[in-house]
């Protein structure tokens, strides 16, 4: 049986990044200048167009990688150089994982994550994501395969989740379900959620924060209520949707064209922001 949390925000972890700067190997700017505070039991939208930052900001908050001393504070501590017990990050490399793939069965692969230690959550985990016991995973589809790993991450109560664009596989039905679980565990327990995606089905209601970023920065963040979402106009999207769209929009208009576009006398039709092509152009 789960006991409310209270007060689930008093022993939840804060993350705060300080003028975090980051480059690369070959010398390209991954991050400039970032700035984040998101407090205390908080859901949190990273928002932004691919190669804005996203996956290197929650790689750098999970301590895969190395950020200058200083500058990423989680709940008081440095996640690469002190490690934080209770911080599960999922992305790629985790979506890739071969182990998945091979003639295993659903209770090994969940009883090597402590699935038979923490039987509660692996029950509640394999309801809300329809997992069948009996599957096999080299016969399953990648959806099917996609809810049994998001399950093995989830067993282990973790106080900070990073999730990095996990959910692309699950049906929709499978994807509310599991956002609605995500949304529980913040309200019952002490823990603080970043999720970066492009799929906004079933989010409006979902997020106490977003985070805006573009080129490696952080335009804007803060609680979604004092993100005026009312000045969107009418439109087939959500409120967020079209927020979203609108600084996609914007951030390719500041960016402009791929270098490709740019050689020398080369004319192509420029986009003109507002949904359509305007002029040729010559550059």
């Amino acid at each position: 049986m789960t006991v409310e949390n209270p007060n689930p925000t008093e022993l939840a972890p804060a993350i705060k990044v300080h003028n975090l700067n980051y480059a690369f190997q070959d010398g390209s700017a991954g991050l400039v200048n970032l700035n984040l505070d998101l407090p205390p039991g908080s859901r949190t939208l990273l928002i932004g167009a691919n190669g804005a930052g996203k996956t290197t900001l929650l790689r750098l908050l999970s301590g895969k990688r190395l950020a200058p001393h200083g500058s990423i504070n989680i709940g008081g501590v440095d996640p690469f150089s002190t490690g934080l017990e209770g911080v599960t990050y999922l992305g790629l490399e985790w979506v890739l994982n071969p182990v998945v793939r091979t003639d295993i069965d659903v209770p090994s692969l969940l009883a090597s994550v402590g699935g038979n230690y923490y039987t509660e959550r692996r029950d509640q985990l394999m309801e809300i994501l329809d997992i069948d016991p009996t599957w096999r995973l080299h016969t399953v589809s990648d959806g099917e395969r996609r809810r049994v790993q998001l399950a093995m991450g989830l067993i282990r109560p973790w106080r900070i989740l990073l999730l990095d664009e996990i959910t692309v596989d699950l049906d929709l039905l499978s994807r509310s379900n599991f956002l609605q679980f995500l949304k529980n565990e913040t309200e019952i327990r002490p823990c603080t959620i970043v999720y970066a995606t492009h799929i906004l089905d079933n989010l409006a209601q979902w997020p106490t924060h977003l985070v805006h970023m573009s080129l490696g920065k952080v335009k804007e963040f803060g609680p979604i209520e004092k993100i005026k979402l009312d000045e969107v106009g009418p439109t087939d999207n959500s409120q967020l949707g079209q927020l979203v769209l609108r600084w996609l929009k914007e951030d390719l208009a500041e960016r402009g064209p791929r270098r490709g576009l740019r050689s020398e006398g080369k004319t192509y039709e420029s986009f003109d922001g507002k949904g359509g092509y305007g002029n040729e152009k010559t550059v």
